[in-house]
């Protein structure tokens, strides 16, 4: 766990909040002259926004167990957001004329059979502008044949655009 103590006290602590989130850090921990005299601190969550996303009256001895398991959290709650993204935006297309309008319309992941060759992948981004993002490992041994030049393939990959 890394730590970065912000003393930028010239400005709000809304704008700092708001200047350390733009920068991706995960959990804030704040503690103010009340707290101190309490002995505790109050730790944010970036990924949960408002006072939601806010843990009260931590105790201080308490905070860096609290916030390992905190982040340990968050990290599964992103993974699986994710996962979720990644299963619901992926489609799976037989036909190149069905790869281009559901491209269009869609957007997402699509799992299609390709060639192998440089020249389709060239004719699918020129065409399309969706690349090949990943050929999976773990990808069942499909024989077809390539959407594109109907030459055989041994299995689908991964086309998408990037945005």
């Amino acid at each position: 766990i890394e730590v970065k103590i912000d003393t930028d006290f010239d400005k709000s602590p809304g704008f700092r909040f708001n200047e350390i989130e733009l920068k991706g850090v995960p959990v804030r921990v704040e503690i103010g002259p009340k707290d101190l005299a309490q002995n505790a601190c109050v730790i944010g969550r970036r990924d949960i926004p408002g006072k939601d996303g806010k843990l009260m009256g931590i105790p201080l001895a308490e905070a860096p167990a609290r916030i390992d398991a905190l982040l340990r959290e968050i990290q599964k709650s992103l993974f699986n957001r994710a996962k979720a993204y990644r299963d619901a935006s992926l489609h799976t297309c037989d036909s190149y004329a069905e790869f281009q309008e559901r491209i269009e319309k869609e957007g997402g992941f699509f799992l299609c059979h390709w060639d192998g060759t440089r020249e389709t992948e060239d004719k699918i981004a020129a065409e399309t502008k969706a690349t090949i993002r990943c050929i999976p490992f773990d990808r069942p041994a499909e024989p077809g044949f390539c959407m594109v030049t109907g030459k055989p393939s041994k299995g689908r990959v991964v086309l998408a655009r990037s945005y």
